[in-house]
């Protein structure tokens, strides 16, 4: 029977035993970061498909059209349910954190790779100080801007953010380091990508590495998923 989702929610599975191969085997080991890399690749290009589209569909199956349904449907191409660790209640931001948190490595700190789960906070509600939004990493920069992947109100695009300059909209040259993640309202301005940044997250294998090994340089953590939680998916964007 299948878990209930809290109404409005933005919303195979991983197994949690899935190790890497023995160092003294050099040709397994190469089979399983190229098979690893593989599922990272087929990931993101299955999310570079849905650019420009409003209503999620992948193959036969329809998604909800919203961001969780995104990046649910794009794991779903790999065999892994990102519901798949849900409670009753939960919007799909927050059952899709439970599950990296169960089954992946939530981490805040270091460089992301293509594949990766990006978490923000308030990106629709300015009080309530939950998870309300998630995209895929698409690519990084070598400056580190982030280009992401996402269902925003007009339908899937791509944004970019750079935690190095978290309030800067461009760089000396012009060019956009951070897109506008919330808008405008009579009483508020426009918050930029960064600004509203709360984690990353990594649920499938770095170059034949299992999931706990994290990113390099992902020493530090968010909080657990009972402290981010939120009752609905944010729908911003320009």
């Amino acid at each position: 029977m299948g878990v209930a989702l809290a109404a409005g929610g933005c919303a195979g599975s991983l197994s949690t035993s899935q190790r890497g191969p023995s160092p003294l085997d050099s040709s397994h080991s190469t089979e399983v970061a190229a098979a690893s890399n593989g599922k990272r690749e087929e990931v993101v290009a299955a999310a570079r498909a849905q650019l420009g589209k409003t209503r999620i569909h992948v193959g036969r199956k329809k998604y909800s059209d919203d961001c969780s349904g995104l990046v649910r449907a794009v794991f779903d191409q790999v065999g892994i349910d990102l519901f798949k660790n849900a409670r009753h209640g939960d919007n799909g931001v927050t059952a899709i954190y439970r599950f990296a948190e169960a089954n992946g490595r939530i981490y805040t700190g270091g460089r992301p790779i293509a594949g990766d789960l990006v978490f923000f906070h308030d990106t629709y509600d300015r009080r309530k100080g939950g998870l309300t939004h998630v995209a895929l990493v698409e690519q990084v920069q070598d400056d580190q801007t982030v280009w992401i992947i996402h269902r925003v109100r007009r339908g899937v695009v791509r944004y970019r953010m750079n935690l190095l300059r978290p309030d800067v909209r461009f760089d000396k040259s012009g060019r956009v380091v951070n897109d506008y993640l919330r808008l405008a309202s009579p009483k508020d301005k426009e918050v930029l990508t960064a600004q509203l940044f709360s984690a990353y997250a990594t649920v499938l294998p770095i170059g034949g590495r299992p999931v706990a090994s994290g990113p390099e340089g992902s020493d530090q953590y968010a909080s657990s998923s009972s402290d981010l939680q939120s009752s609905r998916d944010a729908e911003s964007g320009p």
